[in-house]
This record gives C-alpha cells, sequence and structure tokens, in this order.
C-alpha cells in the first residue's frame, strides 16, 4: 500500500513536469491540463483513504518506519468526539512504575486507589477507530518545534499524561528553572534528541486576574478579572509557539468582579449591593474572545491553537466544599448521562468564540482548532483521584473530582491531539500540493 502511494505521488509530478514542458499554447496541451487537474483531484481524494492506522497494544509505543514518515498526516477524517468508552483489557500506555514524572496529584495507585477498571477503557467513536496514540510518530511531528499548555492545573494534568505517553521512547530535560521563578505552575520540558519544547503556562483565566477578597486568597475567595486584558503570564511568551492547547474553566464558578476598559460592568456571585450580578458565563466568553483576539494579534505567532473543551467534574453527595466525593468505578453509559445544563452551556461559549476566530484568523493564515473533549469525560466520573491523591497545598478533607488519574482517561485527549495534528499535517501537504500544480498551469 505504501508502495502505491509512491508510485501515484511520482506518476502525478512527473506526469507534471513532462506535460507542461511543452505544448502549452495547444489545445491538446489544455486538454492535457485539465486531466492532469482532473487526476490531482481524484488524487488527494484518494490518498487519505489508505491510511496508516495501528493496532498495536498501548502496553508499548508502536514501532515506526520509513513509510510511517513519509505518510505522517494521513488519517481517516471523522468525528472523533462522539462515541462511548468500551471495556480494554489490555490496560494503559504506562503506569506509575514506568512513568517517574507523574505528580502525586495525580498519582492515584501511589496513593492507595484500590481498583484498577478504571484504567480499562478505551473511547471508540462512532464512526471509526481512534488510533493509538505513537510517541514516535508523534515526536517526528514536532521535531524542532514547541508546544504549550495554557490554562489551569487541568491543563497541565494534560501535559503532565504527554510526559507519560512520550516517556517509552525519550526522556526531557527540565529547564523550566531557565524561564520562570515559579517551576511549579510554569513548566518547560526539552527533548533534545528531537529539539522539542513542551511547556505549560499557568494561567487559570487567561486574563488579568487579582485577589479581591479583604480577607486574602482561598479556595472561593474574590477576585477581580479584568476582561479586555489577556494575562501577560502567557501572552508574554507564546509568540514563538508553534502549537498552543488553550483551555479554562473550574476558577470560573468561584465569586469575581469583571471589569472592561477599567471599569467594573458587574460580578457573579459577590453579593454586592452596588454592583450588577452578571452570570459566569459572560465571563467565560469574553475571557476566551480575549484570548483570541491576543493570539490574533501578536505579530510574529504563527502557531495552531487547539481550544480544549470544557472538562467537567464529578462531584455527587454534596459540593466540593460540602463533603462531596467521587466514589464510582465505572464509566457512565450515553444513556445515563447527557452533555446538558451549565456543563453544554459553558461548551457552547467556547464553541461559539472560536469559530469567530476561526474565521478572523483565516484572514492572517492562523488555524484555530477543537478539541472537543467534554463529551467523553462527561462519562467517566471514575477517573478522578478522589481521595487518592495529593497537592501540596490541599486539604486532605476535600476530595478532588476536577482533576484525572494518571494513568487514566485523560490520555485520551493526547489521542485526540495526535488525530488532529495528523490531520493538519495532511492538510498542510495537500495545500502544498495543489499550490505547486495550480503554479505549473
Amino acid at each position: 500500500m505504501h508502495e502505491m502511494r509512491s508510485n501515484l505521488f511520482h506518476f502525478t509530478m512527473n506526469f507534471n513536469d513532462n506535460e507542461f514542458s511543452r505544448g502549452k499554447n495547444s489545445q491538446h496541451g489544455t486538454s492535457k491540463k485539465l486531466l492532469l487537474l482532473a487526476f490531482s483531484l481524484v488524487f488527494l481524494t484518494i490518498i487519505p483513504l489508505y491510511l496508516f492506522s495501528t493496532s498495536h497494544s498501548p502496553l508499548s509505543s508502536p514501532k515506526i518506519d520509513v513509510s510511517d514518515l513519509r505518510n505522517i498526516g494521513m488519517v481517516k477524517e471523522c468525528d472523533i468526539f462522539s462515541g462511548k468508552w468500551i471495556p480494554y483489557p489490555k490496560g494503559p500506555y504506562y503506569t506509575d512504575a514506568t512513568c517517574s514524572l507523574i505528580i502525586d496529584q495525580h498519582n492515584c495507585v501511589k496513593s492507595g486507589r484500590p481498583d484498577t477498571e478504571f484504567m480499562k477503557w478505551r473511547w471508540r467513536p462512532d464512526e471509526c477507530e481512534l488510533p493509538f496514540f505513537n510517541a514516535k510518530l508523534f515526536l517526528e511531528l514536532v521535531r524542532g518545534k514547541k508546544m504549550a499548555f495554557v490554562g489551569d492545573s487541568v491543563g497541565r494534568n494534560q501535559m503532565q499524561s504527554m510526559l507519560c505517553l512520550l516517556a517509552s521512547v525519550t526522556h526531557p530535560e527540565d529547564i523550566s528553572h531557565r524561564y520562570a521563578v515559579d517551576t511549579a505552575y510554569f513548566k518547560r520540558w526539552f527533548y533534545a534528541d528531537y529539539r522539542f519544547t513542551l511547556a505549560t503556562l499557568w494561567s487559570p483565566f487567561l486574563v488579568k486576574s487579582r485577589d479581591a477578597d479583604p480577607s486574602g486568597h482561598s479556595l472561593n475567595s474574590l477576585m477581580s478579572l479584568y476582561l479586555d486584558q489577556a494575562d501577560e503570564a502567557w501572552a508574554s511568551e507564546i509568540e514563538n509557539f508553534d502549537y498552543v492547547i488553550i483551555s479554562a474553566g473550574q476558577w470560573f464558578f468561584r465569586p469575581l468582579i469583571y471589569y472592561m476598559n477599567g471599569q467594573v460592568v458587574g460580578c457573579h456571585n459577590c453579593y454586592m449591593d452596588n454592583i450588577t450580578a452578571i452570570t459566569k458565563y459572560f465571563g467565560y466568553r469574553m475571557a476566551f474572545r480575549t484570548a483570541f483576539k491576543t493570539l490574533q494579534s501578536l505579530k510574529n505567532y504563527k502557531g495552531i491553537t487547539f481550544l480544549r473543551t470544557f472538562s467537567p467534574s464529578h462531584f455527587e453527595n454534596g459540593a466540593w466544599n460540602e463533603g462531596g466525593n467521587c466514589i464510582r468505578t465505572m464509566p457512565f453509559t450515553t444513556e445515563e448521562k447527557k452533555l446538558d445544563g451549565y456543563e453544554l452551556e459553558l461548551y457552547l461559549t467556547q464553541v461559539e468564540e472560536l469559530r469567530k476566530a476561526q474565521k478572523k484568523g483565516r484572514k492572517r493564515g492562523l488555524k484555530f482548532e477543537l478539541l472537543a473533549t467534554t463529551e467523553a469525560m462527561l462519562l467517566r466520573p471514575d477517573g478522578h483521584p478522589n481521595h487518592y491523591g495529593r497537592s501540596p497545598h490541599s486539604n486532605v478533607t476535600v476530595a478532588d473530582c476536577v482533576h484525572w488519574c494518571l494513568p487514566g482517561p485523560i490520555d485520551t485527549w493526547n489521542e485526540f491531539l495526535l488525530y488532529m495534528m495528523r490531520r493538519e499535517a495532511r492538510g498542510s501537504f495537500n495545500e502544498k500540493l495543489q499550490n505547486n500544480i495550480s503554479r505549473k498551469i
């Protein structure tokens, strides 16, 4: 199959060179031009159907050969975000024993979680098979490039998953101290063999924020958000990154005062008589709008932006600060749980702002893509640490039903990401080929 693709490509290119070097002004030449154009369109249509997909067990990273690199962008398109979780007895890509980079907050097995079934499920889209994560393929795609996860600690959670998925191939150097004082929240890892930088830039609101509670900062204290000003913690660093995965979520539930143009425009859950009450959806929308506008305004930014959608929490038996927990050990089925209520509203808010960014971004040649993880993760109440995870400053009486165990269902986010990156690589290949053909014609 690989040989056929190669022969087809070379045939197209040879046909192109030979035919357009003579007879350009003849009717015969015009007919051949049209024939070439038709053939090229067929070529571009057929090629994606001959995909590189792997059926290897994820217990070890699949090997990659030259043909895989040649066809690095070839992946069949389907809606990978609609599907269901199916049992996968072979288990995860890695364990807490094979990945030394799992932090205690996500290390549920090390912290004593007794059940292991939460690691033995795999996402199956309705329309296709989701390829396994291929670490070598990913590293070839990002060779010489930089990737940043921008957002809160759930974004950092995804970055930690990526570190473990890549650990089967190579280990990075922690270079965080070269770029930040607070190396707990601003991490950079460098993969020397691939000249690849992986970073996480802490910005839970994406926009400028500050504490506004007279009692000081706490888990639910009042904060001020400046909705029309991007947080410089990420905005000042992002211009030279090639891939940006941007997200935000749970922090928008806390009491917030909203500012625009330096003036208070309202608040969420602040209960102040002299300030207009505004829903969290307004602040959420404006934060993403400002983040996208900021990326579009950066002169040297040429990266691909992925919006990772809202990650649901699964507190039951009470709110997070009222004894709520997440003790389930099995996923929901699609019949048991539907995307609705505030989770649907937050998801739709993100998607609406992304669509606007896509439209504006096209004028500058910038790509904004949707990494729609919400539906899949809504079905995984079993994937959280609950009480089997510890962060350095955590209150041990509060269950963690926000973050995700490693290994666990969050590894699927990076399967999604690699799928989309391969699709983008294929799109770039097709675009270059079409441009070359157009210039010849």
